[in-house]
């Protein structure tokens, strides 16, 4: 049995796609700029917004000032519309709710920023997850494991007894930057091969799956 959990938001915990690919298209339209699927998104999104506005801004604006400015249209539209689609996915809250009671301990640990990514959690997860780190100005993200340690001291958590868990290679990445035991779940935004080509230790198809290899 693992006695603390790590998880990552976006793609893990919360279906937050289409909301964020609506956000980034209303930047691209705005600029007669192509806009992109949600498939595309899905590459797009896993190391914060900044990231993703490189991604699906055009060759001549990649530049740091011009992400800025991206960002600068993108975040109030993103912050008007995040909750419009977005969802827990289906049986997450259920399997949290019993692993509470189980006595786990469990946190997020997101590139969201941090002043954004308390509230979300909470509003979806109320009382579930009630520890939360997200990106602040000066700290290396994921999968640097800088936020990653400083979330395990202030849970109390050791590396022996911790899980973390995630969709994307940026978050197996992350696990064995800090030394941890990494699942990757196939609910997110990318795909099995991703998470065995970066070496997931396990993989899980569902929610009900995760919870079991938590309390094996």
């Amino acid at each position: 049995m693992y006695q603390y959990v790590i998880f990552d938001l976006d793609g893990t915990l919360l279906n937050t796609l289409d909301d964020l690919t609506d956000a980034g298209n209303w930047v691209c339209r705005n600029h007669n700029w192509p806009t992109h699927t949600a498939e595309e998104f899905k590459q797009f999104v896993g190391n914060g917004l900044a990231k993703m506005a490189e991604r699906f801004a055009p060759a001549d604006w990649k530049s740091a000032d011009k992400v800025q400015e991206i960002l600068d249209e993108l975040l109030p539209y993103y912050n008007a519309h995040k909750a419009d689609k977005t969802a827990p996915y289906a049986g997450m809250t259920q399997v949290l709710e019993r692993l509470r009671a189980r006595g786990v301990k469990m946190a997020v640990l997101t590139n969201k920023a941090h002043e954004l990514a308390g509230p979300v959690v909470d509003g979806y997860y109320p009382g579930l997850l009630p520890t939360v780190q997200g990106a602040v100005p000066g700290v290396p993200t994921k999968p640097d494991p800088t936020l990653l340690r400083q979330l395990m001291n202030q849970m109390g958590a050791d590396r022996a007894h911790t899980l973390f868990v995630g969709d994307s290679n940026v978050d197996i990445r992350t696990a064995k930057n800090g030394g941890l035991i990494s699942c990757g779940v196939l609910w997110g935004f990318r795909s099995r091969n991703e998470l065995e080509s970066e070496g997931a230790d396990y993989l899980v198809e569902t929610p009900e799956e995760l919870e079991n290899l938590i309390l094996k």
